[in-house]
């Protein structure tokens, strides 16, 4: 279990502040992660890694010299916001163009080339790798959906060695990409992780047994077997491992960096002891290990588990490799120490309110009274949403939902008091979704409300015809960015058919609440039909069979609000 916390909604930014305070000669806090502390080089690339809080040395304390230059870092298990992403990248930047990596999640492909759009708009050179090194997260024919873990750190590290060496972004792209593609990992669990607060742990597995191919997220492994003695556990991770040897490689004489990583629970000399057994299988195989790691890498909590990462070296990857790195976690070699930075910390900017009329501000009052009334359900329905997220994936889908909504509350407060317009109200608070809940649903309900809120407008009286266009702009938006569509089991399975339903409801001459109210019942029972259908999207696709039976969160949750929603409509 996870025993000190103060409050723990507040525990990963209290974590960040403590991290920060322990390691200033190598990191200083931006909005949205941390930095390098030191200076770089004028037109270095900038190479900024990120994902959820909860996996530590992942990811601050890979900043620093010869690794990141920055990382930007979420809420616990759930990816960082756009603007996070945007601002830490913004801090990070040499001039030399950023460069993304990350573990492969749907939330944080999607805010991550959110921000990458952004700053190519802004014309700042941008690429991005994702890790796809778990091996049991999706067949070889499409290991491109495969999630990462462990092997993060290869391709990281490399990364941040050829930017160090003075590579352009294009090279950085180049090496990093094949160093993921010659990065596998597979892994083991014998217990769960538990979040701060929570009473029990995200899974569990029964007494004796053992979850193989285990995510970082709390996610439940895809298969279970009888718990083997610590020499078991080493022939099964190689011989997994081994069974798919990346291509172009030949495992006689190959050199390879083989990593034994540590969830959180299991003990350094456990981990010794399973090594043992690992250098002499890979030994017997004729690999010959490179730079051996054991330890703790990326982890998750509590949990007590395991996982062994193959990173098969050519001349340039093991050249690269071998640099110096002195980060607050990692450290290899000898580096010489960079001047500190003298920067001045990025603040955020306040946008000033666009003038409005007497209608709109009319609008932005009911607008202020949904967005309680989303709170209000959100609140009442948290733990059930959690426990529905917990079967197939990590469980935050209702602490995500509640940070959203009520940093969505406060933003429309703060606009609508301040005498906006409703579109800057709803504006506003979808931004402030996006930022606050992190991860996918985070950054979809920011679509979402941004769609509405520019069909809206700061003057006038929106039509029932331009409420239900915001709306598809909206869903239009969500398909984009998302990549989901109708079947896949997420919020698109009830967000397409409320907006259907609404807009055809709407066209036959409805009034707006009658119209919502009809789509409100279509989207109910779209939600509730999800039950019967097998993810093939995000954490919860590796674990698909856990989840029939249970509605997806995302869509149930959605059709719980816009039901909410139909009675402030009639109200109003």
């Amino acid at each position: 279990m996870t025993r000190l916390w103060n409050d723990p909604a507040d525990f990963a930014d209290e974590m960040i502040e403590g991290f920060v305070a322990a390691n200033e000669r190598y990191v200083r806090r931006v909005p949205g992660g941390v930095v390098r502390s030191t200076v770089s080089p004028d037109g270095q690339v900038a190479v900024v890694v990120g994902g959820g809080s909860g996996h530590y040395p992942a990811f601050g304390g890979l900043v620093g010299q010869g690794l990141a230059h920055g990382a930007a870092m979420g809420n616990l298990f759930a990816s960082p916001s756009a603007q996070q992403i945007l601002s830490v990248a913004k801090a990070a930047d040499n001039g030399g163009g950023v460069f993304f990596t990350y573990g492969s999640y749907a939330g944080d492909v999607l805010n991550f080339d959110a921000a990458q759009d952004r700053l190519r708009d802004e014309g700042i050179a941008c690429e991005t790798v994702t890790v796809t090194d778990d091996i049991s997260s999706a067949s070889l024919d499409e290991k491109h959906k495969r999630r990462g873990i462990a092997g993060d750190l290869t391709v990281f590290r490399v990364a941040g060695a050829a930017a160090e060496a003075g590579y352009d972004l294009d090279a950085v792209t180049r090496v990093a990409a094949l160093a993921n593609e010659r990065t596998r990992s597979f892994g083991v669990a014998f217990t769960g992780c538990t979040l701060p607060g929570a009473p029990e742990p995200l899974f569990t597995v029964p007494e004796g047994r053992i979850a193989i191919g285990l995510g970082i997220h709390g996610e439940p492994g895809i298969d279970e077997t009888d718990i083997p003695t610590a020499d078991g556990l080493a022939e099964l991770l190689v011989s997994r491992l081994l069974d798919e040897v990346p291509d172009g490689v030949s495992v006689a004489g190959a050199r390879v960096v083989p990593i034994l990583n540590g969830l959180g629970s299991l003990k350094y000399e456990e981990m010794f002891v399973v090594y043992r057994r690992i250098a002499r299988l890979l030994a017997d195989a004729g690999i010959v290990p490179v730079d051996p790691h054991v330890g703790e890498y990326c982890t998750s909590f509590d949990m007590a588990g395991t996982s062994l990462t193959l990173f098969w070296l050519d001349e340039e990857l093991e050249r690269l490799w071998d640099a110096p790195v002195d980060t607050p976690a990692y450290r290899r070699g000898s580096v010489v120490a960079a001047a500190r930075s003298t920067a001045v910390a990025v603040e955020a900017l306040t946008a000033e309110i666009p003038a409005s009329d007497e209608a709109s501000r009319t609008v932005a009052a009911a607008v202020r009274d949904a967005l309680q009334t989303v709170v209000d359900t959100i609140d009442a329905h948290v733990d059930e949403l959690g426990r529905m997220d917990s079967i197939a994936g990590d469980g935050d889908h209702g602490i995500g939902m509640q940070r959203g909504s009520h940093a969505a509350l406060a933003a429309g407060v703060a606009a609508q008091e301040a005498g906006a317009g409703a579109a800057t109200v709803l504006a506003r608070a979808g931004d402030a979704w996006a930022d606050k809940a992190g991860g996918t649903s985070g950054a979809l309900w920011g679509v979402i409300l941004n769609g509405v809120a520019g069909a809206l407008g700061d003057t006038g009286t929106p039509s029932a015809a331009e409420v239900a266009a915001g709306i598809e702009t909206g869903v239009s938006g969500v398909t984009s960015y998302g990549k989901a569509e109708v079947g896949d089991k997420t919020m698109v399975d009830a967000l397409v058919p409320f907006t259907t339903v609404l807009t055809e409801a709407v066209e036959s001459g409805a009034s707006l609440p009658h119209a919502w109210g009809k789509a409100a019942d279509a989207a109910t029972a779209a939600a509730a039909d999800t039950a019967a259908l097998l993810p093939k999207m995000g954490r919860a696709r590796a674990h698909g069979q856990h989840s029939v039976g249970t509605a997806d969160p995302g869509a149930h949750s959605f059709a719980l609000i816009v039901s909410a929603l139909a009675v402030v409509l009639e109200r109003n």
